[in-house]
């Protein structure tokens, strides 16, 4: 169902901040060489006498170049993985390509009759690199496809508009693809769509995968709101078309388009803790004087994947707003796609597995959760609930705390239901 609301003209307004961006940008990008260029002199010259003037001055130059420069979509570089202590190679291949996502498979070289996972990225800002530590830990013991949702302004106008009801469509598509044994891991934003791509799926009688993850996503964003969470609620909709939607500059393939830009989303999400990006910025000045090179190249992976955006489709951004986090309609059994209802409660041969942060600060513990509730048709035996202690939002698909507590967990527990029959209840 399209919304009215969203087609009476608001698409149609907006500033013209994305184009005095991308003029900045190109002020910027004119003296963005030659601060590189006297990084690598002064580190160069700089390394025989530590903590000399020349050190200073190359670290202020490294730090001053990675914000002024672009940050484009990172690749995921992941070539080879480890099974039994053997070196597998990875080949990443598009199965399907799609005008908003592209469905990416990373083949190893071993045929090994593993589960099949369907990762589903969100579509909320970064790129799908962002789970490239999510992938590479899935890889010795998953076949694993990845939703890698493209950047708006690259899609030209032609291709019509996104809707956050074509999301699940892909979703459906993505799923008839896969065939009938494969899993679901869905992580943040990506956790609502496909939700409801599987309880259509259910409602209709066709098959459903047989686990379903959701690690982080606002299932029910009204359950101990967030900031996100309370600035969606807090102003009307008019207000996000009028502050967060700008129009594509002619010099992208998809110019003219209505999107929520990248830039926007990244300042909104440094605005949010200003001092831990100012804090880690100043860190890695010093450690550069200090020859500190892993902590350095650490800072940089990190905001190398972190400050490379994407544009999101307006409309899509828009009805995210309002139906996932104004309206809650997944929640309150009020949301209808195409003239069907979204039933949750018709879900029964999927187990279910949420996935929390204790100090998740974009969806706070609990609003995944609700998804246990709402799946009513899933036996109690099937559902589990893990919540990592001492972990943000990040740190719940990505890092040490993933790596080492939740991932073996819920491998343990998508194994234990890749060799079940489902379980009609």
């Amino acid at each position: 169902m399209r919304h009215p609301t969203l087609e009476s003209g608001w698409l149609d307004r907006g500033t013209a901040l994305y184009q005095l961006y991308e003029l900045h940008s190109t002020a910027r990008a004119s003296f963005l060489p030659w601060l590189q260029a006297n990084a690598g002199w002064l580190e160069a010259n700089g390394n025989a006498l530590p903590f000399t003037p020349g050190r200073y001055l190359a670290a202020g130059c490294q730090l001053l170049a990675r914000l002024c420069q672009g940050y484009p979509r990172p690749q995921f570089g992941l070539t080879r993985t480890s099974i039994d202590g053997h070196r597998i190679a990875v080949s990443e291949s598009v199965v399907l390509d799609k005008a908003f996502c592209r469905l990416l498979h990373f083949e190893r070289a071993a045929c090994l009759g593993q589960p099949v996972v369907l990762l589903v990225a969100p579509l909320s800002g970064h790129h799908a690199t962002l789970l490239r530590d999510t992938v590479r830990t899935m890889l010795p013991d998953f076949d694993v496809y990845l939703t890698d949702w493209r950047d708006a302004r690259e899609v030209p106008l032609a291709d019509g508009v996104f809707h956050l009801d074509d999301y699940v469509a892909y979703l459906q598509e993505f799923i008839d693809y896969l065939g009938t044994k494969f899993h679901i891991v869905a992580v943040c934003q990506s956790t609502v769509p496909a939700l409801a791509a599987v309880s259509l799926r259910a409602s209709r009688g066709q098959s459903t995968p047989q686990s379903i993850t959701l690690i982080g996503g606002p299932i029910d964003a009204r359950c101990e709101p967030t900031t996100v969470g309370e600035l969606a609620a807090s102003q009307p909709l008019a207000w996000f078309a009028r502050e967060m939607i700008d129009t594509v500059p002619a010099c992208y393939p998809g110019a003219g388009r209505r999107v929520c830009p990248g830039f926007r989303q990244q300042m909104a999400f440094i605005a949010m803790h200003p001092e831990l990006h100012l804090r880690s910025h100043l860190d890695f000045y010093f450690d550069m004087v200090a020859g500190n090179a892993d902590r350095a190249r650490r800072h940089r992976s990190f905001y190398d994947d972190y400050n490379a955006m994407l544009d999101m489709p307006a409309e899509y951004f828009l009805e995210t707003v309002q139906i996932v986090f104004q309206e809650c309609r997944l929640a309150r059994g009020t949301w209808c796609i195409g003239g069907e209802s979204v039933r949750p409660c018709d879900i029964r041969d999927s187990a279910l597995i949420t996935v929390e942060g204790e100090h998740d600060d974009i969806c706070s513990p609990s609003q995944t959760r609700a998804a246990l509730d709402l799946c009513a048709g899933i036996g109690a035996s099937r559902k589990h609930d893990l919540t990592a202690s001492g972990c943000g939002h990040y740190g719940i698909f990505s890092g040490t705390k993933w790596r080492t507590w939740i991932y073996p967990r819920v491998r343990a527990l998508i194994y234990r239901y890749a060799c079940l029959p489902a379980a009609h209840m």
